[in-house]
């Protein structure tokens, strides 16, 4: 996965040149449409061979919230200007970073919070090989997570029972049948908000 990684550091170095001005935008509008708090929220998630890493997104929710940690569609803690970033993947811009210094790639599972990792068992243990992706099989598949959850009586447990699982599928899947070119595909499809 040598070319993967190539592809991994040089496209972000880019990307984060190229996106400048609209990282600026992004954040000077946070910074006056949603005042009291940091423009980038940070986070541990769970990295490649279960390390943890800080990952960085652009802030979409309040700063004083106690929240479950999956996101629903419409839930208070999400701002107005939140919502969009998020409606248009803008928040997940700062990742880029995270690419170029290694800890994330371009395409991958999306990385989980501290305790999921743990409820992998067997040959599931396998995703952990993979370094976590920016989008990837599941994201693309599960681009409607948000209004999908929110659908849900128990947004939690099916998160949990049904949407995790299906992940970690799709993500050995991925791993087993790993090509450069598919990671352009995804990486494609993607950009133009369409399925696989």
């Amino acid at each position: 996965m040598l070319l993967k990684s190539l592809f991994d550091r040089g496209g972000s170095f880019f990307g984060l040149i190229f996106l400048s001005p609209v990282l600026l935008v992004v954040a000077l509008l946070i910074r006056i449409k949603m005042p009291g708090g940091p423009v980038i929220f940070k986070q541990k998630r769970v990295g490649q061979h279960g390390k943890l890493f800080t990952m960085y997104k652009f802030r979409s929710m309040i700063v004083s919230h106690s929240g479950s940690s999956v996101s629903v569609k419409g839930e208070s803690r999400i701002t107005p200007l939140g919502a969009k970033l998020r409606k248009y993947k803008l928040d997940e811009l700062p990742e880029l970073w995270n690419v170029l210094i290694g800890d994330m790639s371009f395409v991958g599972p999306r990385p989980d919070i501290p305790g999921y990792a743990d409820k992998l068992k067997g040959d599931d243990r396998r995703m952990l090989l993979l370094k976590p992706g920016i989008t990837g099989l599941a994201s693309l598949k599960y681009r409607n997570e948000e209004e999908l959850l929110a659908q849900q009586e128990d947004p939690q447990k099916y998160n949990d029972e049904v949407l995790f699982p299906d992940k970690v599928r799709i993500n050995i899947e991925y791993l087993d049948h790993w090509s450069f070119w598919n990671d352009i595909k995804i990486i494609i499809y993607t950009i133009f908000g369409k399925d696989l």
